[in-house]
């Protein structure tokens, strides 16, 4: 098969960026997509031109390294799919394939189509954790947990961190993001104990980082790899005035 490329093109964060088109033969339609944009950076190599460049890491969409835009949609046409798990066959001959990297401030371009997703990682050290003390891990059945809730805690816990459900939001809200790390953590006992200084802490620093708000339109969890549920962030609500009564009430006491 054979494809034409509009690829964003951006040296760095500071300067003007533009879409450059480029055209690929003879694509067998069973390769992935990234496997794809190997093959276009080795033609440009071999031409002396400069590659493009993309984040990836594990190929196999665990890492959440890949994310970027398909045709106006984060990691592209397929449902939960990661760019790296997309393949050419879910296109056809011919095609225009828009690339561009994910439209967000808290998301600086890089170069091309990576971004810096850092604000993320400051989201987490915020508050994203549970103390405990070291040594021998305790007996795993030592602490009984419904299975309603290790479900649940499970599903939230799939979050991969690609920054999907930043770039298909209009506000560019990062809260299905911190609602799943928020809600795998207050549904097991283990992060219960600090809920309420956890989600203070996560939502101030996602506020901090320039994060919009949600108005709960959906497409962050319609876009989701990882198919990640809105329900998350009705659990960060709840979660989130609790701990501001509690503080509340803390200061009105003392």
């Amino acid at each position: 098969m054979n494809v034409n490329l509009k690829i964003w093109r951006q040296k760095s964060g500071s300067s003007n960026g533009a879409l450059k088109t480029y055209r690929l033969e003879n694509i067998d339609p069973n390769i992935s997509f990234l496997e794809m944009l190997d093959i276009l950076n080795i033609k440009l190599v071999k031409e002396k031109r400069e590659p493009v460049a993309f984040d990836h890491d594990c190929r196999e969409g665990i890492c959440g390294s890949c994310g970027f835009m398909i045709n106006g949609r984060p990691h592209g046409p397929q449902k939960a799919t990661t760019v790296c798990q997309l393949h050419m066959r879910a296109f056809n001959n011919e095609d225009d394939i828009l690339l561009e990297p994910f439209r967000a401030e808290s998301f600086p371009v890089i170069k091309d189509l990576s971004v810096d997703r850092k604000s993320f990682d400051r989201i987490i050290s915020s508050g994203g954790y549970v103390s405990t003390n070291t040594g021998e891990a305790p007996e795993a059945n030592s602490i009984s947990i419904e299975k309603d809730y290790a479900d649940e805690a499970f599903l939230s816990s799939a979050c991969i961190g690609c920054g999907a459900c930043v770039a298909a939001c209009k506000n560019s809200s990062a809260m299905l993001f911190t609602s799943a790390k928020v809600s795998h953590l207050s549904l097991l006992p283990q992060g219960q104990k600090e809920g309420k200084e956890r989600v203070a802490k996560m939502v101030a620093t996602m506020d901090e980082e320039g994060f919009g708000s949600c108005t709960n339109t959906g497409a962050c969890s319609a876009e989701c790899p990882k198919e990640i549920g809105q329900i998350n962030i009705a659990r960060l609500n709840q979660e989130y005035i609790s701990s501001s009564l509690s503080s509340f009430l803390k200061k009105k006491n003392e």
